[in-house]
């Protein structure tokens, strides 16, 4: 259980580096913006241990920069520390309450403890303040789709989509709860456009695997699936595809039949 967890904070992470920091304020002492910065890079460079003792200390010193406190929330929801995150971006929005990135990454945190209330909560706020918010519009989409309301989850996927162009991943998402709701051949055209675009995207072609199973072409369910394999093989992980990546049950389940048959 304890590596399933680190895997979905990990792959919600995603989203917190889109988020790492909202725009640090100007400094006159140098020696601050280069501990920020420090801190910054350990972040960047997966040193997450380091980078809390980092933000420790830079923040006994300022413990009043919001920036910096959601920044430190966001190693803590990396190492596991979910409550700890949570804390930190509360303490970040009551110093900028008007700032939205620690909304979205306190949803983050909120979702790995299957809060989907509070996240969903979070998520609205920051989608009534910038309504193209594409990383909130997706995590939304996502909190949706956990509460089986695939209609809204899709509409949310493709304004994702729509504000951001090349997020695959949104398009991806789109296209499996497409296949979810039952329209197949929308499902199956967007998934052809994005693996024509996105060759090595393994999303969309463990997606296409599945659908050309429940279509009865195992020919080119093999073909994708062995593009699969090499790409990413935490797509044969059942628990991995619904815990952490989170498919429609659907998908998941025309993917498990195919690979039980081989």
């Amino acid at each position: 259980m304890r590596n399933t967890k680190r895997i979905k904070i990990y792959f919600l992470l995603v989203f917190v580096l889109v988020n790492l920091l909202f725009v640090m304020p100007s400094y006159s002492l140098q020696s601050r913006q280069d501990s920020f910065k420090n801190a910054l890079d350990l972040v960047s460079s997966g040193n997450f241990n380091l980078a809390l003792e980092k933000w420790n200390k830079y923040l006994e010193v300022y413990p009043d920069d919001a920036a910096a406190l959601s920044n430190r929330g966001n190693v803590k929801l990396v190492i596991g520390d979910l409550k700890g995150s949570i804390s930190d971006q509360d303490m970040a929005i009551n110093l900028s309450p008007n700032e939205v990135d620690p909304y979205i990454n306190r949803g983050i945190a909120e979702e790995a403890l299957g809060l989907w209330g509070l996240a969903k909560k979070d998520y609205m706020f920051v989608i009534s303040k910038d309504s193209g918010n594409f990383s909130a519009l997706y995590n939304l989409a996502n909190v949706e789709g956990s509460l089986k309301n695939w209609d809204k989850a899709k509409d949310l996927f493709s304004k994702a989509a729509e504000y951001n162009t090349g997020f695959a991943m949104a398009r991806s998402s789109m296209a499996l709860t497409d296949y979810q709701l039952g329209n197949i051949d929308e499902s199956e055209k967007e998934l052809i456009k994005l693996i024509r675009r996105y060759p090595n995207l393994a999303d969309a072609r463990a997606a296409l695997t599945a659908l050309n199973w429940f279509k009865g072409n195992a020919g080119q369910a093999e073909s994708n699936w062995i593009a699969v394999t090499e790409l990413d093989p935490r797509y044969s992980d059942e628990e991995w595809l619904t815990k952490v990546r989170r498919w429609p049950p659907r998908p998941t389940t025309d993917l498990m039949k195919f690979i039980a048959l081989k």
